[in-house]
């Protein structure tokens, strides 16, 4: 009597985790590495434009209260694009009610876009009620979606679409007040969402996060940051080439343009010169990603965006003003955001360095830009002058990281027999081990 084959075995295991896998709403990466999807991308779009309102709306509001709603502005703006970026890590963007969700956020980013330049106007209430929802919502969705999946970390993202409800009604309340209650109400709601992640989100009766909630793809959370990065860059340079275009043509302003062009090259250099994938392979390999994702680009990247878009400003300043003697508004833009974007890329390239150092480099480029701020705002040069000199800092800056990364300083002063080279290779060595030791009693009391 013939016998029936056995069905089932290893075999069949297999392709029914394949197919359970390629079911799941959540990317099941388990820390490992999580492709950017083209959807990711087209929702990034919605970005460009958001960034270009911002540089928009801090072009013509440029007094200190125009300036403190821009920045207002902004970290709303990147709230929103963070948050979504952390979905995105968990979520699987080949699924099609992910990929609904992530189109209906990219919608309500759009509005919120839209309303962004009459915020503070007449378009208070709508801008608003844009940001609540894709806040909010984004949230709950996603919460009852890691329920449908008995993801562990459910119970953390119900915390987190609490405390965005919290703010909602400073949001909403703020929109609907105006004048100055709305910046006192909108700013009250944003320091509520900015310290939701340092407290843990912690709920009476919910507890509070855990770094196993945070388990995330520590490569995926880089290549986004690096990409909004090339977003802010992108924006700068639409900006300049649509002020040069709008102007008439002069050999200063060609070479204002030329100027402007060199200065966010140069920036693009410094992020991304082994620092951005310094950043990356450290996130990628880290036990704690989620914290370092929280640390060195939740939040160390927002003084990098903000200071390529206020340098954005200064850029379409100078084309305007290229012959005429530096105004203390162009002085405020242009080292202000130069220095929101140097200090923002050294502390993120202090968090990726095994010393834990801020770049020297850096730090000499704050001691020049600083002094040069100061002259300026009391005896101003040219325009084109000042920012053809903060130019230079740039390259100075990049000039002296090249060498450190490539060769480095302390082994060319021991090749050259330098005793000063042998007392940095001691002294980093010694640096090395104590902040190895600290990472590893830090891990021993958890």
């Amino acid at each position: 009597m013939a016998t029936e084959p056995r069905r089932g075995g290893m075999g069949a295991a297999v392709v029914a985790a394949a197919q359970a896998a390629r079911r799941s709403l959540l990317r099941n990466h388990g820390g490992g590495h999580a492709p950017v999807s083209n959807l990711e991308l087209f929702f990034d779009l919605v970005y460009v434009f958001a960034i270009t309102q911002i540089s928009g709306f801090v072009h013509h509001h440029l007094d200190p209260l125009g300036l403190a709603e821009g920045a207002l502005l902004f970290l709303a703006v990147w709230w929103a694009w963070m948050y979504t970026t952390w979905a995105a890590n968990w979520l699987n963007p080949e699924r099609i009610p992910v990929r609904l969700l992530l189109l209906a956020l990219m919608f309500l980013s759009l509005a919120m876009a839209v309303m962004l330049p009459r915020a503070f106007a007449d378009k208070g209430l709508m801008f608003a009620a844009s940001y609540v929802a894709l806040q909010v919502g984004r949230s709950a969705i996603v919460a009852l979606m890691f329920r449908s999946e008995g993801a562990h970390n459910t119970v953390n993202m119900w915390r987190i679409t609490i405390w965005f409800s919290a703010s909602g009604l400073f949001w909403i309340y703020g929109g609907m007040a105006g004048h100055s209650t709305q910046l006192i109400c909108w700013t009250a709601a944003l320091a509520i969402e900015y310290a939701g992640p340092i407290a843990l989100f912690r709920v009476p009766g919910l507890g509070h996060s855990t770094l196993s909630d945070w388990n995330i793809s520590g490569s995926h959370m880089a290549e986004r940051c690096s990409l909004f990065i090339i977003i802010a860059l992108g924006e700068g340079i639409v900006v300049t080439g649509a002020s040069f275009a709008g102007l008439p043509m002069e050999m200063g302003r060609v070479a204002a343009l030329v100027v402007a062009f060199i200065g966010s090259a140069l920036m693009w250099w410094l992020y991304f010169d082994l620092g951005a994938e310094r950043g990356a392979r450290m996130i990628a390999g880290h036990a704690q990603a989620g914290r370092m994702a929280r640390n060195a680009y939740t939040y160390l990247h927002m003084p990098i965006v903000l200071g390529i878009v206020i340098c954005a400003v200064a850029d379409a300043l100078l084309l305007e003003e290229w012959e005429q003697a530096a105004s203390r508004t162009f002085v405020a833009v242009q080292v202000g955001g130069l220095l929101l974007f140097l200090i923002g890329v050294g502390l993120f390239k202090r968090s990726a360095n095994s010393l834990g150092n801020f770049p020297f480099s850096h730090l000499i480029a704050t001691g020049l830009i600083v002094p040069l701020g100061l002259w300026n705002w009391w005896l101003p040069m040219n325009t084109s002058g000042l920012s053809l000199a903060c130019t230079a800092v740039l390259l100075l800056t990049a000039y002296q990281e090249w060498i450190s990364y490539h060769g480095g300083w302390v082994e060319r002063w021991e090749a050259r027999g330098w005793r000063i080279g042998t007392w940095a290779r001691v002294r980093n060595e010694r640096r090395r081990e104590r902040r190895l030791a600290r990472e590893v009693a830090r891990e021993l009391g958890r």
